[in-house]
Formats: C-alpha cells, structure tokens, sequence
C-alpha cells in the first residue's frame, strides 16, 4: 500500500537546515540575495534587496535590517570563524546602520555599500579555505580532491 505524500516532509528536505558548513553556505547565499539583490531596478539595471528598500522606512527598517545583517554575523561565529572575521562583519553592519539611518543619504548609502555582500565574502573565502567541500561552481557542489 502506497504512503500517503506529505508535501512539509519534501519541502524540508530540499530547504538547507542543516548545521553542516555546506547548508550553512547555502543558507547565507540566500538570506544575501534577499538582502541585497532580490531585484533589479529597471532603467538603471542595479539589483536592490529588502536592505535598500527596508532602509526607507525611519528607523525600523534600519532596526529590521541590521538584525538580519547581525544573523550573518551568528552564523559565522557558529562556523568557528576567527574574532577578527567577526569584528570586521559586525563592523560592516554597524556602519550599514549607523550610516543607513541618516536621512536621504542615508539610503543611498545603503544602495552602494552592500554590507552583506562584502560579509558573504568573508565567510565565502573562510568556508573555501577551512571547509573546502562547500565550494560551490554555478550551483553545483565541486567534489575536491587533497
């Protein structure tokens, strides 16, 4: 007799909720698009995220966005990442929302300084270095031999 089809159980099987560096990577690449390049705005071709647009709203959009910047920072500490990596993301997202928050300039700000890109990068050249089997070519996962 067949089993009844759970959709939750497919569901959470292809989402990456795992606590392996590889989920973790893949985690962080999303939350990064969201945050930074969730669209493209037309006429200019510049991808903008929930970052730029949540930055618009006084105040609590600054607040929103810095404690999802701040959750790139967790994971990367859960990820055994040195003290210094660490200072240099927080310090990326304290400027975010310190510079984020001043009116008008402010926005633009956050438009071109990307925190969140340069953060991923950091926790980018740290899995390739200490957890080689996350790197990942176009989507794909890339088996590496030493």
């Amino acid at each position: 007799m067949p089993t009844p089809h759970k959709p939750f159980e497919t569901l959470a099987d292809q989402l990456p909720i795992g606590r392996d560096p590889a989920s973790v990577r893949r985690r962080l690449e999303a939350m990064e698009a969201v945050l930074e390049r969730l669209f493209v705005v037309p006429g200019i071709n510049r991808p903008v995220g929930l970052d730029s647009i949540l930055g618009l709203v006084p105040v609590v959009g600054d607040i929103v966005t810095a404690s999802m910047g701040a959750w790139l920072v967790w994971e990367a500490r859960n990820l055994g990442m040195s003290k210094f990596q660490l200072a240099r993301m927080a310090g990326n997202v304290g400027i975010d929302a310190v510079l984020g928050a001043v009116p008008i300039v402010g926005d633009l700000f956050d438009f071109a300084f990307r925190s969140n890109s340069r953060n991923l990068r950091i926790i980018k050249r740290y899995l390739d270095k200490h957890h080689p089997g996350t790197i990942m070519v176009e989507g794909e996962a890339v088996a590496i031999d030493r």
